[in-house]
């Protein structure tokens, strides 16, 4: 080949690149979602559950207890959107959160089913309690279950209805 004919290529390589990069949509670099660890593996649920309990009626709120695995992409999300304003000073104001590991729906599913939660419809899953121990709200249907296709929304418009 020529080097006349590679300068030509090269100056129609050029003019096509721009070209492209003109008409090519602007988008914005995302930051990678990075699975977070929330539901420990290794703690005694039962006793997380006591200590909020003890910190509830200290601090007259209510325990949430949010019922799911690290491995759940919902429970992900809902974590994401309690850490979103307003709903963590909603959180921090009225509730005393404890997440409880329930493996792969097939541990510790005592604790759901004391409190009335249908663990099996999906997770994440959720119950309110008041610092007595009587379940205010127990998730019955899977409500938060395709959270990742919900918003943060509609976790105000809970922690908003069941705020004490």
């Amino acid at each position: 080949m020529k080097l006349s004919h590679v300068f030509r290529n090269l100056a129609l390589l050029s003019v096509a690149t721009f070209t492209l990069s003109l008409a090519a949509p602007q988008t914005q670099a995302q930051t990678p979602f990075v699975k977070k660890h929330i539901y420990s593996e290794t703690s005694d649920p039962k006793a997380d559950i006591a200590a909020a309990f003890a910190q509830a009626k200290k601090e007259h709120k209510r325990v949430l207890l949010d019922f799911g695995g690290d491995w759940c992409g919902d429970c992900q999300v809902l974590d994401i959107y309690f850490h979103q304003a307003p709903n963590d000073a909603l959180l921090e104001k009225n509730f005393v959160l404890v997440h409880v590991f329930i493996g792969h729906i097939d541990k510790n599913l005592d604790i759901p089913e004391k409190y009335g939660v249908a663990i099996h419809k999906g997770v994440p899953a959720l119950a309110v309690v008041s610092p007595k121990g009587e379940t205010i709200f127990a998730q019955k249907t899977g409500e938060f279950e395709d959270m990742r296709h919900m918003n943060s929304q509609s976790v105000t418009d809970f922690l908003e209805k069941w705020k004490q």
